[in-house]
């Protein structure tokens, strides 16, 4: 799954029962609030109680962007999940640090270093196959919706 809006593309990873890798890339502010929103609500009603967000590629997010990651961090928590990001840079790293949100939001270097947070039954497989689905099923299977 590859989704886009304004300046922001979320791109799935890899998945399984119970998490969810995604890319996020571009800029995450009131342009593509609702969007980001819209696409991390509807992999946690599929469903996945942990999200792991790989913001390698995130180029900005602001105040708003911040709220973004609030929300979807207080719905994963309700449902005892959680909301860990992979390769904050910089911009993103000075914004939790300036907002007093470093202990709120884990971060790891790599999206495999924050899969070593979940448990065993919890993590998709990774590296995912280039010629697995996003489930991490064989592509002579087909996909699971």
């Amino acid at each position: 799954m590859s989704t886009q809006t304004h300046r922001l593309i979320i791109h799935e990873l890899a998945r399984c029962d119970e998490c969810a890798v995604l890319r996020v890339s571009g800029e995450l502010d009131r342009g593509g609030e609702k969007f980001f929103l819209r696409t991390l609500g509807t992999a946690v009603m599929a469903g996945h109680r942990h999200l792991i967000l790989d913001v390698t590629a995130l180029v900005f997010c602001d105040s708003r962007g911040l709220n973004c990651l609030l929300g979807v961090r207080w719905l994963l928590r309700r449902r005892e999940g959680q909301l860990l990001l992979a390769g904050a840079g910089k911009h993103l790293a000075e914004l939790l640090a300036l907002t007093g949100s470093t202990e709120i939001f884990p971060r790891y270097l790599t999206v495999g270093q924050a899969l070593l947070a979940l448990p065993p039954s919890h993590r998709p497989v990774w590296p995912p196959s280039p010629t697995a689905h996003a489930d991490g099923k064989p592509a002579d299977t087909p996909p699971r919706d």
